[in-house]
């Protein structure tokens, strides 16, 4: 076995043979190949927008160059090592030659035409995935904040924010150009769909706009790819790219639901009136509720038009949220009607603004 084990160390061509054979084992168990992604791990998912298949076809175009030139470099550097290794015997150095104009010439400007070609496709490429159409079919206004996003379809009166793994669904209609508008309230974010192949940072001050056309119906996932605080892994948000018929379907639904009159409170139920007149605080810091019996915060956001809404979330006995929903908007009073809650002392705070809170206490 020592002899086995020696015999393989002394031998450059095992060792090099073993290590190609180890390399391609790890590869092999990285990933598993598909049809869209024949070696995987070294290409993107498949495009699920126009503009992502000219970024994913640029890619290809750049590690097939790249894959050519490794190939080329490592083969000759193999070839080297064993055409001219050290023999047995050998007591001279082979013909040395010093220089090779014809190959210096070769090496200098075969890069130099690659990175012109390269640059060249890369800058019809940017064009093509930073191109506005003038009348785009949907606009969408991003605003990203710590840690959350909100999707203002403006033209239309609808609004969404959210938290949690999947955070506020953007809908838009499948072979049709949506328009983003980017805006942040504090610290730089990054808006990322990995399945678009596109990140682009949300800057303050700055409005960044870019557009999208999703190519067939499904949902994909959405985080911020820029560190922004404590809470950045909390940034997730959701696209669903449906049919233009069942968008337009989706639409009327949710301007109906937004245009219908709220329920008023149930009869003799006890009534907290709370409001917010800006993103620091509420302006009432403590609340008082019945124990064991149901009740409902009637919420005004007096926030002036065009303002962040708000809304009203309690921190349950079992430290779980109790969700406000809707969200208020510049303007609106919504009731939130509340479970029936044991006697203690309870946090609230707006979902939006979660530096917004107070203390409820029901006894």
């Amino acid at each position: 076995m020592f002899r086995a084990l020696r015999s393989f160390a002394r031998s450059p061509r095992i060792r090099l043979a073993a290590l190609i054979g180890f390399s391609l084992l790890v590869i092999a168990g990285c990933a598993q190949a598909t049809n869209d992604n024949p070696i995987p791990g070294f290409f993107p998912p498949p495009a699920a927008t126009v503009q992502g298949e000219d970024t994913s076809g640029l890619y290809d175009l750049v590690f097939w160059i790249v894959a050519v030139i490794f190939v080329l470099v490592e083969g000759l550097i193999i070839y080297s090592v064993f055409r001219y290794r050290r023999k047995k015997g050998d007591q001279e150095l082979p013909k040395q030659t010093h220089g090779y104009f014809p190959l210096e010439v070769a090496w200098t400007v075969i890069p130099i035409v690659l990175v012109l070609f390269v640059w060249v496709v890369a800058l019809q490429v940017q064009d093509k995935v930073l191109a506005e159409s003038p009348d785009p079919a949907v606009t969408v206004d991003v605003t990203g904040f710590q840690w959350q996003w909100t999707f203002d379809y403006k033209s239309l009166g609808l609004s969404y924010t959210g938290a949690g793994a999947d955070g506020p669904t953007m809908v838009v209609p499948v072979g049709e150009p949506v328009h983003i508008n980017e805006h942040s309230n504090d610290v730089i974010h990054s808006f990322y769909i990995r399945d678009f192949l596109f990140k682009r940072d949300v800057v303050p001050g700055r409005v960044n706009s870019f557009e999208f056309t999703v190519k067939e119906p499904g949902t994909y996932s959405g985080q911020c790819a820029e560190f922004c605080g404590l809470g950045h892994h909390q940034m997730f948000f959701t696209i669903k790219a449906v049919s233009p018929t069942d968008y337009q379907a989706w639409v009327k639904s949710e301007q109906a639901k937004a245009q219908a009159t709220q329920a008023p409170p149930p009869s003799g139920a006890t009534v907290i009136q709370l409001s917010a007149s800006n993103t620091t605080a509420f302006d009432e810091s403590t609340l008082t509720a019945p124990a064991n019996k149901p009740f409902v915060i009637a919420f005004t956001n007096k926030e002036a038009t065009g303002g962040p809404p708000h809304d009203v979330v309690i921190v349950g006995p079992d430290n779980k949220s109790i969700t406000g929903m809707p969200l208020a908007q510049p303007g609106q009073t919504v009731n939130y009607s509340e479970p029936a809650l044991p006697a203690g002392t309870y946090k609230f705070f707006c979902i939006v603004h979660p530096n917004m809170t107070g203390t409820l206490t029901v006894k």
